[in-house]
């Protein structure tokens, strides 16, 4: 994976083609009936101010007080007030505690009037579990910014969906580092692009370029996040629908034959056919068990075949998934790509 820089300003190329939500590029597929409703205006929680709240809680995985310490530190630097859920320290297991303690402890931080924001302290699995008996009602009437990736998706997904709130797809407390001194430059930059998303300021990344990419211009709403929690949201009522939209995706950990099943359900449940644009982020592949199992397609293979008989534009190696260089991305609210053979860069509009 290349090196990717953080950046300001933006960036125009009015003699590429623009595709967006009034100029998406149709296939022969039928699309789902929800999927030919064009995108909604999103509704975007307050930004933050020194004095703010942060709640921090597990909606999925386990981690301790200690681990998200040095979390806790760099955010009250910040000048954030913290407070801390009931679940972290908690294990049920993998779990950060049993469901309903999850649940609960998502739920009062969700309703606090006082907390601001909520920032999932880990990924991991367990979000699915507990989304369906989420009462939403208080958050609807007052957006606050929810923090995470990974299995957090379900988050990001379910309150595009259902609500149309922005939500902050971005690193979490397990990916602070402990001594900063030690910490590189582009794990530093990742990090202070959530202070920067939660103080309002406009964000806007470039990436280097990539000879697969698909040449172009997207305007649309920003959404996606792990593929693999996007595909077994499918049918749902958390799935996404991406007509018109700009769909990120990342993974971690999955055979490539895994990672083509994913892109085929994509597909196949019409994802793909109506985009404005497509960004893929990191992708850490597993290695098959014995040359026998070999796949014999690579991701850009897997990619550009599901997607050969489209027109939009496509990047490749952005810089978001499980991996250092992943920036923070404001999910639902509109951004425009850009991709040219020089240039690669994603700004918020």
């Amino acid at each position: 994976m290349q090196r990717k820089k953080f950046i300001s300003g933006l960036f125009t190329a009015a003699a590429l083609p623009v595709v967006g939500q009034t100029s998406a590029i149709l296939s022969n597929w039928p699309l789902q009936p929800e999927d030919q409703e064009s995108p909604k205006p999103i509704k975007v929680p307050p930004y933050l101010k020194p004095g703010d709240c942060i709640g921090i809680t597990c909606p999925a995985g386990f981690i301790t007080l200690k681990e998200i310490q040095p979390a806790i530190l760099k955010l009250q630097e910040w000048g954030f007030e913290i407070k801390i859920g009931e679940t972290v320290g908690k294990k049920d297991f993998t779990l950060g505690g049993t469901d309903e303690e999850r649940r609960a402890d998502f739920q009062q931080l969700l309703d606090d009037k006082n907390v601001n924001a909520i920032l999932c302290a880990r990924g991991g699995y367990g979000a699915v579990r507990i989304i369906d008996a989420i009462d939403f009602s208080q958050f609807k009437k007052k957006p606050k910014w929810i923090i995470g990736f990974s299995d957090i998706t379900v988050l990001h997904s379910h309150i595009h969906k259902n609500f149309g709130i922005a939500t902050l797809h971005s690193k979490m407390c397990n990916s602070f580092p402990s001594d900063w001194t030690k910490a590189e430059p582009i794990q530093v930059e990742t990090i202070l692009s959530i202070q920067k998303t939660l103080s309002g300021e406009k964000l806007n990344y470039e990436a280097v370029p990539n000879e697969k990419n698909r040449i172009g211009i997207a305007n649309g709403q920003l959404i996606g996040g792990n593929l693999k929690t996007i595909e077994s949201l499918a049918g749902s009522n958390s799935d996404l629908h991406t007509a018109g939209k700009i769909l990120f995706v990342e993974d971690t950990g999955e055979y490539l034959y895994s990672i083509d099943r994913m892109f085929w359900n994509l597909e196949r449940s019409g994802k793909l056919s109506n985009l404005a644009g497509l960004i893929i982020g990191g992708f850490k592949i597993k290695a098959a068990d014995s040359p026998e199992e070999e796949f014999g397609k690579n991701l850009y293979d897997i990619v550009l075949e599901k997607t050969n008989k489209y027109q939009y534009p496509i990047c490749f190696d952005f810089p978001v998934g499980h991996q250092k260089n992943n920036f923070a991305l404001k999910c639902g609210i509109p951004h425009q790509l850009l991709i040219t053979a020089e240039k690669v860069s994603l700004s918020e509009l």
